[in-house]
């Protein structure tokens, strides 16, 4: 069975706009006539309502999947999936995961997957979203908050990515805090003269309706890359 494709959407933090860019990569992927599938293999804090982000990203992508299918697991804790997991006497069973992935995989030509927090989040006691990534066979979208603190938060992911031979197809800087003062301007302009990986652009605070504008994130780029970054140890240059 050929392996499915597409990117692994990661941050530098929680709350840094995952699913703000993910769903942004869905929206602009569908316009271009790309049959983009979504998924959120695990999401936890889930209500009543169920799993928000998978939500947001079905709608994005205007898909008729499943939501159990692009979220295959959901907890209530709002917690890493490790702990969400363990304070409902449950462990992440990866089994389930690889299934929906390739069922996902199956039907679409790429899919756009949203990790849970951080790149080193623990999944299981053995098993992190970069394992995750790497399982998959999944090159990296960082998503890094445009704040102070950005440019140590976003190098140690991009370098924890190189260490496990983790392929970064491109970074997005996601101003999820609204307005910067100018301190906190002055420091991101730091990082975009060097963000250590192409970088696919850059989330302004959004509006009432949140949602990005169609050229906010360089697809093209993104697009040219594909090829390259299909499996881990790709270049990032």
């Amino acid at each position: 069975m050929t392996r499915p494709r597409g990117w692994f959407v990661t941050g530098t933090d929680t709350g840094v706009g995952k699913t703000v860019v993910a769903c942004a990569l869905a929206r602009g992927l569908r316009r271009r006539g790309v049959d983009v599938g979504v998924m959120k293999p695990m999401e936890t804090g889930v209500g009543v309502v169920g799993p928000l982000d998978a939500l947001a990203l079905r709608e994005a992508a205007a898909v008729e999947d499943a939501v159990e299918e692009i979220c295959p697991l959901t907890f209530a804790l709002p917690a890493a999936p490790e702990v969400a997991a363990a304070a409902e006497d449950r462990t992440v069973d990866l089994e389930i995961l690889d299934r929906a992935f390739a069922q996902l995989g199956a039907r679409h030509d790429c899919l756009v997957v949203e990790g849970a927090g951080g790149l080193l989040v623990p999944i299981t006691e053995a098993v992190t979203m970069a394992d995750l990534a790497a399982r998959w066979e999944l090159p990296l979208v960082v998503v890094a908050r445009a704040a102070l603190g950005t440019i140590n938060h976003t190098r140690l992911t991009l370098e924890a990515a190189e260490r496990r031979g983790l392929s970064v197809a491109g970074l997005v800087l996601c101003h999820v805090d609204g307005p910067l003062t100018p301190a906190d301007a002055a420091n991101l302009e730091v990082l975009r003269r060097d963000p250590g990986a192409p970088l696919l652009g850059e989330i302004p605070p959004l509006g009432p309706a949140g949602i990005p504008a169609e050229d906010a994130l360089d697809l093209t780029r993104l697009l040219a890359r594909f090829e390259s970054h299909a499996k881990p140890g790709g270049a990032t240059s």
